[in-house]
């Protein structure tokens, strides 16, 4: 007969928990690596068939690396295990192990699709590039705001214009300069080193033929396309257009029990980065007015902005937005202006 077992995974020890028969046969703890996991689940299950965990900080290094050791893993939806688990008493490792392995056996759970390494080193790009952006920010606000302590009010620029602004102040009062200087040069090698992320994002983008397609949405920078094919990887997981809303959490709830039946807000489920940033490019797709901007998908968007108003309008867009792409990806064609929104 064949072991079912569940993983409950943390930063130093997983706890183990294996089912046979409807009964647990074994359970214990053991570093949280997955060699050693790989092991000891051989040794005691040499027969598993379902290895399951939650989605995590680890889970697309435990998927990857256990499943090269030959173990049957699956990765599954946390928000659904956690109802489940949940209904313990005690909430401990080892009970959590306990219903993951629950799960297992019974086949009552909802496995996600665990990103490539090759995604997944894009998404951690991405993410480097906008941390060194938001740290910049934050230096540059703080460096306003210390310096309007004193009557020193800088200008409105950026880059070097705000460098050299601030220089301009701090001349001649040497004991502000102090203070402030070592804030200021922290800030330009954060963007420095936020350049430098540029130019690898710009570079990637090059590359690839998929984002290039997908840069000619209007609207859709670099950033944007290159997360999307990280996200989203082959067009081919999903089997329509339409359900990429759906996963982005672009698409509405709804409650319906009995006489009640109402559709609410947005779910917000799945990727939240890439559902902020096709929402910026539907903003500029709806507020940037140029030649380039100008198709059917902004018309609609645009009536639909004097209906619903303008956030709801820019939802809807970008959900559109999210289901076309994935139609250009699969049908390898660029962004066709007059149809765009009607796919």
């Amino acid at each position: 007969m064949v072991e079912y077992i569940g993983l409950d995974v943390s930063l130093k020890e997983t706890a183990i928990s294996i089912r046979k028969d409807g009964k647990r046969i074994w359970r214990g703890k053991c570093p949280s690596d997955p060699k050693l996991l790989a092991q000891m689940i051989h040794k005691h299950a040499p027969h598993a068939k379902r290895v399951v965990f939650e989605t995590g900080p680890l889970s697309t290094w435990f998927y990857h690396a256990l499943t090269a050791e030959g173990v049957p893993a699956i990765c599954i939806e946390a928000r659904h295990a956690q109802k489940v688990l949940d209904e313990t008493l005690n909430k401990t490792d080892a009970n959590d192990a306990d219903g993951l392995a629950h799960l297992a056996e019974a086949g009552f759970y909802k496995a996600v699709r665990v990103k490539a390494f090759d995604s997944m080193l894009t998404r951690t790009l991405v993410a480097a590039r906008n941390r060194l952006l938001s740290i910049s920010t934050q230096l540059g606000n703080q460096i306003r705001g210390l310096m309007r302590t004193f009557g020193l009010i800088v200008p409105k620029g950026r880059g070097r214009i705000f460098d050299g602004n601030v220089r301009q102040f701090l001349d001649g009062n040497d004991g502000l300069a102090k203070i402030i200087l070592p804030l200021l040069e922290a800030w330009r090698d954060i963007r420095k080193r936020a350049a430098d992320l540029d130019h690898q994002l710009l570079a990637a983008a090059r590359q690839s033929q998929a984002t290039r397609l997908l840069m000619t949405v209007p609207g859709v920078g670099a950033v944007t396309a290159v997360s999307y094919v990280a996200a989203i990887e082959d067009p081919e997981n999903f089997k329509t257009s339409r359900s990429v809303g759906a996963w982005l959490g672009l698409t509405t709830r709804r409650y319906q029990s009995g006489d009640v039946d109402y559709d609410g807000h947005i779910s917000r489920r799945g990727d939240n980065h890439l559902r902020g940033l096709l929402y910026e490019a539907a903003t500029v797709l709806l507020t940037r007015t140029s030649a380039r901007n100008e198709s059917s998908l902004r018309s609609w968007g645009l009536k639909l902005r004097e209906r619903l108003g303008f956030k709801r309008a820019a939802v809807a867009v970008a959900r559109k937005l999210a289901v076309i792409m994935h139609s250009m990806l699969k049908a390898g064609k660029v962004f066709n202006a007059l149809a765009g929104a009607t796919a």
